[in-house]
Protein backbone atom coordinates (compact mmCIF):
# COMPACT_ATOMS: atom_id res chain seq x y z
CA UNK A 1 0.00 0.00 0.00
CA UNK A 2 2.85 2.32 0.89
CA UNK A 3 4.44 1.60 -2.46
CA UNK A 4 1.28 2.59 -4.31
CA UNK A 5 1.00 5.75 -2.23
CA UNK A 6 4.62 6.62 -2.94
CA UNK A 7 4.12 5.99 -6.65
CA UNK A 8 1.00 8.14 -6.65
CA UNK A 9 2.79 10.90 -4.81
CA UNK A 10 5.70 10.78 -7.27
CA UNK A 11 3.33 10.87 -10.24
CA UNK A 12 1.47 13.82 -8.74
CA UNK A 13 4.74 15.65 -8.18
CA UNK A 14 5.82 15.05 -11.77
CA UNK A 15 2.47 16.29 -13.09
CA UNK A 16 2.73 19.36 -10.88
CA UNK A 17 6.24 20.09 -12.15
CA UNK A 18 5.08 19.69 -15.74
CA UNK A 19 2.04 21.93 -15.28
CA UNK A 20 3.74 24.67 -13.30
CA UNK A 21 7.28 24.55 -14.70
CA UNK A 22 8.60 28.13 -14.44
CA UNK A 23 9.03 30.32 -17.49
CA UNK A 24 12.75 30.68 -16.89
CA UNK A 25 13.16 27.01 -17.88
CA UNK A 26 11.91 27.91 -21.35
CA UNK A 27 14.13 31.02 -21.35
CA UNK A 28 17.15 28.82 -20.60
CA UNK A 29 16.28 26.43 -23.44
CA UNK A 30 15.85 29.27 -25.95
CA UNK A 31 19.13 30.84 -24.84
CA UNK A 32 21.01 27.56 -25.23
CA UNK A 33 19.42 26.58 -28.56
CA UNK A 34 20.15 30.00 -30.14
CA UNK A 35 23.68 30.34 -28.78
CA UNK A 36 22.45 33.31 -26.70
CA UNK A 37 21.44 35.21 -29.84
CA UNK A 38 17.78 35.14 -28.82
CA UNK A 39 17.05 35.69 -25.13
CA UNK A 40 13.88 35.80 -23.06
CA UNK A 41 14.80 38.27 -20.34
CA UNK A 42 12.86 38.79 -17.10
CA UNK A 43 10.59 35.76 -17.73
CA UNK A 44 7.31 35.53 -15.81
CA UNK A 45 4.68 32.82 -15.52
CA UNK A 46 5.17 29.22 -16.62
CA UNK A 47 6.44 27.35 -19.65
CA UNK A 48 2.82 27.00 -20.77
CA UNK A 49 1.66 30.57 -20.17
CA UNK A 50 4.35 33.18 -19.80
CA UNK A 51 5.84 36.44 -20.91
CA UNK A 52 9.28 38.03 -21.15
CA UNK A 53 11.30 40.76 -22.81
CA UNK A 54 12.70 39.61 -26.17
CA UNK A 55 16.40 40.47 -26.55
CA UNK A 56 18.61 39.92 -29.61
CA UNK A 57 22.37 39.73 -29.19
CA UNK A 58 25.50 38.77 -31.10
CA UNK A 59 26.01 35.62 -29.02
CA UNK A 60 27.27 34.44 -25.65
CA UNK A 61 30.35 36.69 -25.61
CA UNK A 62 28.85 39.69 -27.41
CA UNK A 63 28.48 43.04 -25.72
CA UNK A 64 25.72 44.04 -28.16
CA UNK A 65 22.12 43.49 -27.11
CA UNK A 66 18.87 45.21 -28.08
CA UNK A 67 15.49 44.55 -26.48
CA UNK A 68 12.23 44.67 -28.36
CA UNK A 69 9.85 47.33 -26.96
CA UNK A 70 7.32 45.91 -24.53
CA UNK A 71 6.97 42.21 -23.78
CA UNK A 72 6.24 39.03 -25.70
CA UNK A 73 3.65 36.53 -24.47
CA UNK A 74 3.35 32.86 -25.29
CA UNK A 75 0.95 29.99 -24.84
CA UNK A 76 1.94 26.35 -25.27
CA UNK A 77 -0.56 23.52 -25.62
CA UNK A 78 0.57 19.90 -25.80
CA UNK A 79 -1.44 17.55 -28.00
CA UNK A 80 -1.07 14.02 -29.32
CA UNK A 81 2.32 14.11 -31.01
CA UNK A 82 2.40 17.90 -31.32
CA UNK A 83 2.84 21.15 -29.42
CA UNK A 84 0.94 24.29 -30.38
CA UNK A 85 2.46 27.69 -29.71
CA UNK A 86 1.01 31.16 -29.95
CA UNK A 87 3.17 34.27 -29.62
CA UNK A 88 2.04 37.86 -29.15
CA UNK A 89 4.19 40.99 -28.94
CA UNK A 90 3.06 44.33 -27.52
CA UNK A 91 4.87 46.30 -30.19
CA UNK A 92 4.64 44.17 -33.28
CA UNK A 93 2.34 41.15 -33.36
CA UNK A 94 -0.81 41.91 -31.40
CA UNK A 95 -2.81 39.51 -33.61
CA UNK A 96 -0.38 36.76 -32.68
CA UNK A 97 1.88 34.31 -34.49
CA UNK A 98 0.83 30.65 -34.35
CA UNK A 99 2.84 27.53 -35.09
CA UNK A 100 2.67 23.79 -34.47
CA UNK A 101 5.69 21.69 -33.56
CA UNK A 102 5.69 17.99 -34.52
CA UNK A 103 8.62 16.26 -32.78
CA UNK A 104 9.68 12.82 -34.04
CA UNK A 105 12.70 10.61 -33.57
CA UNK A 106 15.57 12.50 -35.29
CA UNK A 107 12.97 14.69 -37.04
CA UNK A 108 11.42 18.01 -36.10
CA UNK A 109 8.74 19.70 -38.16
CA UNK A 110 7.34 23.18 -37.56
CA UNK A 111 4.22 24.42 -39.36
CA UNK A 112 3.77 28.20 -39.28
CA UNK A 113 0.28 29.62 -39.68
CA UNK A 114 -0.26 32.24 -42.37
CA UNK A 115 0.16 35.63 -40.79
CA UNK A 116 1.57 39.13 -40.89
CA UNK A 117 3.51 41.14 -38.33
CA UNK A 118 5.60 44.33 -38.23
CA UNK A 119 8.87 44.80 -36.34
CA UNK A 120 11.28 47.73 -35.81
CA UNK A 121 14.47 47.38 -37.88
CA UNK A 122 16.50 48.91 -35.06
CA UNK A 123 16.35 45.67 -33.06
CA UNK A 124 18.74 44.06 -35.60
CA UNK A 125 21.61 46.05 -34.10
CA UNK A 126 21.62 43.61 -31.23
CA UNK A 127 22.86 40.83 -33.53
CA UNK A 128 26.30 42.43 -33.77
CA UNK A 129 28.33 43.06 -36.94
CA UNK A 130 27.47 44.44 -39.41
CA UNK A 131 24.08 45.47 -37.99
CA UNK A 132 25.54 47.31 -35.02
CA UNK A 133 27.57 49.45 -37.42
CA UNK A 134 24.82 50.03 -39.98
CA UNK A 135 22.28 50.91 -37.25
CA UNK A 136 19.33 50.40 -39.60
CA UNK A 137 16.03 52.16 -38.97
CA UNK A 138 12.71 51.44 -40.64
CA UNK A 139 9.87 48.90 -40.57
CA UNK A 140 10.18 45.16 -41.08
CA UNK A 141 6.97 43.53 -42.30
CA UNK A 142 6.99 39.73 -42.11
CA UNK A 143 4.43 37.61 -43.94
CA UNK A 144 4.28 33.80 -43.95
CA UNK A 145 2.42 31.74 -46.52
CA UNK A 146 1.98 27.94 -46.33
CA UNK A 147 5.31 27.64 -44.53
CA UNK A 148 6.73 24.59 -42.81
CA UNK A 149 10.29 23.69 -41.84
CA UNK A 150 11.55 20.14 -41.27
CA UNK A 151 14.87 19.02 -39.76
CA UNK A 152 15.88 15.42 -40.52
CA UNK A 153 19.35 14.03 -39.82
CA UNK A 154 20.82 17.53 -39.96
CA UNK A 155 19.11 18.44 -43.24
CA UNK A 156 16.55 21.20 -43.57
CA UNK A 157 13.56 21.18 -45.89
CA UNK A 158 11.26 24.16 -46.36
CA UNK A 159 7.82 24.16 -47.92
CA UNK A 160 6.04 27.41 -48.75
CA UNK A 161 7.89 30.47 -47.59
CA UNK A 162 8.11 33.86 -45.95
CA UNK A 163 8.50 37.41 -47.23
CA UNK A 164 10.28 40.13 -45.28
CA UNK A 165 9.76 43.69 -46.53
CA UNK A 166 12.13 46.30 -45.10
CA UNK A 167 10.42 49.63 -45.73
CA UNK A 168 11.79 53.18 -45.56
CA UNK A 169 15.20 51.98 -44.40
CA UNK A 170 17.80 54.48 -43.20
CA UNK A 171 21.26 54.17 -41.61
CA UNK A 172 23.42 56.27 -39.33
CA UNK A 173 26.18 55.93 -41.97
CA UNK A 174 24.30 58.10 -44.44
CA UNK A 175 22.55 61.45 -44.24
CA UNK A 176 20.15 60.29 -46.97
CA UNK A 177 16.80 59.27 -45.46
CA UNK A 178 15.40 56.92 -46.44
CA UNK A 179 17.89 55.00 -48.58
CA UNK A 180 15.31 52.55 -49.92
CA UNK A 181 12.88 49.68 -49.39
CA UNK A 182 13.77 46.02 -49.93
CA UNK A 183 12.30 42.51 -50.06
CA UNK A 184 13.86 39.27 -48.85
CA UNK A 185 12.02 36.07 -49.79
CA UNK A 186 12.53 32.58 -48.38
CA UNK A 187 11.09 29.78 -50.52
CA UNK A 188 11.19 26.00 -50.63
CA UNK A 189 9.38 23.24 -52.52
CA UNK A 190 9.68 20.62 -49.77
CA UNK A 191 11.53 18.20 -52.06
CA UNK A 192 14.88 19.96 -51.95
CA UNK A 193 17.11 20.30 -48.88
CA UNK A 194 18.30 23.68 -50.20
CA UNK A 195 15.75 26.42 -49.44
CA UNK A 196 16.39 29.61 -51.39
CA UNK A 197 16.74 33.28 -50.48
CA UNK A 198 16.22 36.15 -52.90
CA UNK A 199 16.92 39.83 -52.17
CA UNK A 200 15.58 42.65 -54.34
CA UNK A 201 15.14 46.42 -54.20
CA UNK A 202 11.58 47.72 -54.19
CA UNK A 203 12.62 51.37 -54.44
CA UNK A 204 15.35 53.75 -53.37
CA UNK A 205 18.80 55.14 -54.07
CA UNK A 206 20.71 52.19 -52.61
CA UNK A 207 20.22 49.17 -54.88
CA UNK A 208 20.50 45.71 -53.33
CA UNK A 209 20.15 42.33 -55.04
CA UNK A 210 21.31 38.77 -54.47
CA UNK A 211 20.55 35.09 -54.02
CA UNK A 212 21.36 32.56 -51.35
CA UNK A 213 20.73 28.98 -50.33
CA UNK A 214 21.13 26.63 -47.40
CA UNK A 215 24.10 24.29 -47.87
CA UNK A 216 23.20 21.87 -45.11
CA UNK A 217 25.06 23.64 -42.32
CA UNK A 218 24.72 27.37 -42.96
CA UNK A 219 23.43 29.99 -45.37
CA UNK A 220 25.52 31.02 -48.35
CA UNK A 221 24.70 34.30 -50.08
CA UNK A 222 26.02 36.22 -53.10
CA UNK A 223 24.81 39.68 -53.96
CA UNK A 224 25.74 43.23 -54.78
CA UNK A 225 24.97 46.80 -53.78
CA UNK A 226 25.22 50.01 -55.75
CA UNK A 227 24.04 53.61 -55.53
CA UNK A 228 22.26 55.81 -58.00
CA UNK A 229 24.80 58.27 -59.52
CA UNK A 230 23.30 61.35 -57.85
CA UNK A 231 23.52 59.80 -54.39
CA UNK A 232 26.80 57.88 -54.70
CA UNK A 233 28.79 60.39 -52.55
CA UNK A 234 26.49 60.15 -49.53
CA UNK A 235 26.19 56.35 -49.75
CA UNK A 236 29.91 55.62 -50.15
CA UNK A 237 30.57 54.77 -46.48
CA UNK A 238 27.58 52.46 -46.35
CA UNK A 239 28.65 50.64 -49.51
CA UNK A 240 32.06 50.02 -47.95
CA UNK A 241 30.47 48.43 -44.88
CA UNK A 242 27.95 46.30 -46.76
CA UNK A 243 30.53 44.44 -48.82
CA UNK A 244 33.82 44.46 -50.72
CA UNK A 245 34.17 47.40 -53.09
CA UNK A 246 34.72 46.71 -56.78
CA UNK A 247 34.52 50.03 -58.57
CA UNK A 248 30.99 51.37 -58.24
CA UNK A 249 29.73 48.08 -56.83
CA UNK A 250 29.91 46.54 -53.39
CA UNK A 251 30.10 42.73 -53.54
CA UNK A 252 28.27 40.85 -50.77
CA UNK A 253 29.52 37.36 -49.91
CA UNK A 254 28.30 35.41 -46.89
CA UNK A 255 29.32 31.80 -46.20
Amino acid sequence: MNRWAAAGGLLGALVGIALFAPAYWLAAMVNRASGARVQLAEPQGTIWNGNARLVLSGGAFSTEAVALPGRVRWQLRAGLGSVRMRLEADCCARDGVSLVLHPRWQTWRVVVANGRSEWPAGVLAGLGAPWNTVQARGRLQLQTQGMSVEWTDGRVRVRGGATLDAQDVSSRLSTLRPIGSYRLQLTGDGASSQPQLQLQTLEGSLKLSGRGQWNGARWGFRGQASATPEHAPVLGNLLGIIGRRQGNLSVIELD
